[in-house]
């Protein structure tokens, strides 16, 4: 480790592993500088060299075309993204290669190889293919983290239909506005998931958004007997999987589809409260996933990677699945709940398949601090090389706590940016090349043309906050926001609703996509994110994002978790709230609320104090580990939530912070 100066603080830096990097795809500064160089001047080859190395029924000519909000990526090329998932690895001798290792959350586990998930998508792609769906067709996917998840994807990728995955936290009223919205032809569900012990009734609440024949669409429903809970099967519209592919051979032929064949659906929250359909195409998802997935994880034949994402959210789609897959890896997949039956459960798993590479969320890590080094330390984490965070910006703080309890002191960590609508991960470490300030995202991947710009879409000077913009297309790059009819017959060229596309991502300053986020490049040019736009405080006329005022709480020997938000103030036009979680040693006093509020004063500014400081066992999360801050803002603001709860982990967090018993 070595000490260098920040902006305004000194920073550790952290060089590569000389090991590591001797090993790496990519094992120097000088090899990422050139790759950087050439992805931006001499794209037409570098993308060449990369897409030689897939499986394509007709190679491109053409690299891309770029129609500001539209691109398009090897815009005349056609092949099958399950080919180069799957049919190829089996060609190559990989067959009986372990694809996934599963754990589900009773204790049950499989081990599915490359051969076998070939040959369960296609038993399964036949069966879709008899309820007589077609290339072009919607597919609703509403299921628990179980093996089948992913073999739903994959046939519907195979037969060109365009799956749209829901997270299984969702309510039935958030499944009729998706199915409604992708005019989906058919949903796959399962009777239920494991959570925490309890059954989540997944066909329940797929009854409940079809209910009163508010979606018209839905022709079919498929589903997979998990929990054996007690559910109803509708006569003529339900089937269960297993007599769906009973008797159906274990091959299908692979649609070759264009390369800009609508891939999937996923949809993402936009600040209307209108969900958005962000969609991404075949051929420029699967080089983006799969490139960033080699290079970024480092990953070699015998690695054993872990992404504790849901594949209902995009980490999932993209680090758990497609890119995953392309590169023959193996993977653990868990259904469950991290602290399950007991804190360790994570690190149970990872010492059980001696996993190598791991990829998580800090809200996640938050929590493994504040419950202690003690479950960590009862097992054998040596597997591990690698250490990946994605989700939010990283604590620094937390950040040395993951490399240092987690990883031994020894692993790189790879800290990603990256959006639903990206597809792919943009800003990153590449572990064996980049060294690492704990807290930043560092540089661009190959072929991403990143900058920090004011309002006007001048770059802004080093240190100094700004919007996060992207300057040119990239492989992945969202498509468009779904419209009824996109991919169908006759509909191929159309890009979906452009108007709510280009205002979205475009309008504020015109020709660049914007992020979204608030960031600032240090003088090293390393970006350090800052938070969203809209998390960004304004309080006096000074601006401070969120997650510094939370960086700077977790710094705290009594704090493992903050959440800071704004709320309206009289005299400062808005005000700070803070809600922190202590660690397992220290009590709630008056004494320690003034103590940390002048303790952000001291280290950031009087400016900052926060004006309400709330003590809370827990913060109101979702399934997926993001904090509701939108629920502490109706806390702090009106002292009760009074919007949509149905992605709420734990309705106690909640119900604590609003004074009330959760059993009333």
């Amino acid at each position: 480790m070595a000490e260098a100066e920040g902006d305004q603080v000194q920073v550790s830096t952290f060089e590569p592993p000389v090991d590591f990097a001797r090993d790496a795809h990519v094992g120097s500064f000088e090899q990422y500088e050139e790759l950087h160089r050439r992805s931006l001047e001499e794209p037409e080859s570098f993308w060449r060299e990369i897409t030689d190395q897939f499986v394509w029924t007709k190679p491109w000519t053409k690299l891309r075309e770029w129609n500001l909000p539209f691109t398009r990526w090897f815009v005349d090329g056609e092949l099958n993204i399950t080919v180069n998932c799957l049919d190829r690895h089996v060609e190559n001798g990989l067959g009986d290669k372990i694809a996934f290792h599963w754990e589900g959350e009773p204790g049950d586990t499989r081990t599915v190889s490359f051969r076998e998930l070939l040959e369960d998508t296609c038993r399964f792609a036949n069966g879709l293919k008899s309820l007589g769906l077609q290339s072009g067709d919607r597919v609703v996917i509403y299921m628990p983290m179980i093996p089948e998840l992913p073999v739903a994807m994959l046939a519907c990728a195979r037969l060109g239909l365009v799956h749209s995955v829901i997270f299984g936290g969702f309510s039935s009223d958030a499944i009729r506005d998706r199915v409604q919205d992708a005019s989906a032809r058919a949903i796959i569900t399962a009777d239920g998931g494991w959570r925490r012990g309890k059954v989540i009734p997944l066909k329940d609440n797929v009854d409940g958004a079809l209910t009163d024949d508010e979606c018209p669409s839905v022709e079919h429903v498929v589903v997979y007997e998990r929990c054996k809970n007690e559910i109803e099967m509708a006569d003529g519209r339900d089937i269960w999987w297993n007599d769906l592919i009973e008797g159906q051979p274990a091959d299908c032929e692979p649609e070759s589809v264009p390369a800009e064949h609508p891939l999937y659906i996923l949809y993402t929250s936009g600040t209307t409260g209108k969900p958005k359909g962000v969609v991404h195409a075949q051929g420029g998802y699967l080089i983006q996933t799969a490139l960033t997935s080699k290079w970024i994880f480092d990953l070699k034949p015998d690695d054993i990677y872990w992404c504790t994402a849901d594949i209902g959210w995009v980490t999932g789609h993209s680090y758990i699945v497609y890119g995953i897959l392309a590169n023959a890896t193996t993977g653990v997949m868990y259904e469950g709940a991290p602290d399950y039956p007991a804190p360790d459960r994570f690190w149970e798993i990872v010492d059980k398949y001696n996993v190598t590479v791991f990829y998580t969320a800090p809200t996640a890590i938050r929590a493994f601090i504040k419950w202690g080094d003690e479950w960590p330390e009862k097992h054998d984490l040596s597997s591990l090389r690698l250490l990946g965070t994605v989700g939010e910006p990283i604590n620094p703080d937390v950040w040395l706590w993951y490399r240092r309890v987690i990883g031994g002191g020894s692993c790189p960590i790879v800290d990603t940016w990256w959006q639903t609508e990206t597809g792919g991960i943009l800003i990153t470490p590449i572990p064996g090349a980049i060294t690492t300030k704990p807290g930043s995202a560092t540089l661009p991947f190959p072929g991403v043309d990143a900058d920090v710009v004011d309002e006007s879409g001048n770059p802004v000077a080093p240190n100094e906050r700004g919007l996060l913009v992207i300057k040119r297309p990239w492989p992945s790059m969202i498509r468009g926001i779904y419209k009824d009819g996109w991919g169908q017959p006759g509909h191929e060229g159309e890009f979906g609703d452009r108007d709510r596309f280009f205002d979205q991502y475009f309008k504020r300053i015109e020709g660049v996509y914007l992020a979204g986020d608030a960031a600032r490049r240090d003088n090293d040019g390393y970006f350090w994110i800052i938070g969203r736009v809209d998390d960004v405080l304004n309080v006096a006329g000074h601006r401070i994002g969120t997650a510094e005022v939370e960086s700077c709480l977790v710094q705290h020997p009594a704090v493992a978790e903050a959440a800071v938000i704004g709320f309206p103030d009289e005299i400062t036009g808005e005000a700070v709230a803070a809600f922190v979680t202590l660690r397992g040693s220290f009590e709630e006093s008056s004494e320690l609320q003034a103590e940390l509020v002048n303790f952000v004063g001291e280290r950031i500014g009087r400016f900052v104090r926060p004006k309400l400081l709330r003590f809370t066992p827990a913060l109101p999360k979702t399934r997926s580990g993001k904090i509701m801050r939108r629920l502490l803002r109706e806390i702090a603001t009106s002292g009760k939530v009074v919007g949509d709860t149905t992605t709420l982990e734990d309705m106690a967090a909640v119900a604590a912070l609003q004074g009330i018993d959760e059993e009333e």
